[in-house]
């Protein structure tokens, strides 16, 4: 598989996974990680989230930029490493907002309190079970029945274009 396609894969599982954990880096130099509720991922593997400015995640992105990103679901997961930054643009918090979001933030997108992230991602790697469970399920039988390792998955390493 080409890195272009490898790529383009990963954003689409990405697209299918609504929460996120974001992974920065506290005064102490400790990770910590916190749900996110992704608005947008790009075709590049960057993703946007909603923040209010007095949070914890913008004081620690304040200090470090260095940030992760791990999605899952019943058949994927997903991890990302890159840098994210804090962006006050209202114009794009009004393209982004919506309804889920007002429920976290219900002072809307021109309040000053709240701004956005954007993730850069700078590579990913990807576990990925096609067929979902019952594909799985197949596959881990076929291994145990057989002796042979377990089979049934895609796992994809990607450097991401910036």
């Amino acid at each position: 598989m080409s890195d272009t396609d490898k790529t383009t894969h990963l954003v689409e599982l990405v697209k299918d996974i609504r929460i996120a954990m974001l992974t920065t880096v506290d005064a102490d130099g400790h990770l910590t990680a916190r749900p996110m509720a992704q608005q947008q991922v790009e075709s590049d593997g960057d993703l946007w989230f909603f923040v209010e400015k007095s949070s914890p995640t913008v004081v620690n992105l304040t200090a470090s930029p260095q940030a992760g990103v791990s999605l899952s679901s019943n058949d994927t997961w997903i991890s990302l490493s890159g840098t994210a930054e804090v962006v006050d643009d209202v114009a794009r918090a009004k393209e982004l907002w919506n309804p889920f979001v007002e429920a976290w933030l219900p002072q809307g997108p021109e309040d000053a309190s709240v701004a956005l992230i954007h993730f850069s991602a700078e590579s990913g790697e990807y576990w990925d079970t096609p067929g979902g469970r019952i594909a799985s399920v197949l596959s881990f039988a076929k291994a145990k029945i057989t002796g042979d390792r377990y089979q049934g998955g895609n796992n994809e390493t990607v450097d991401l274009p910036k």
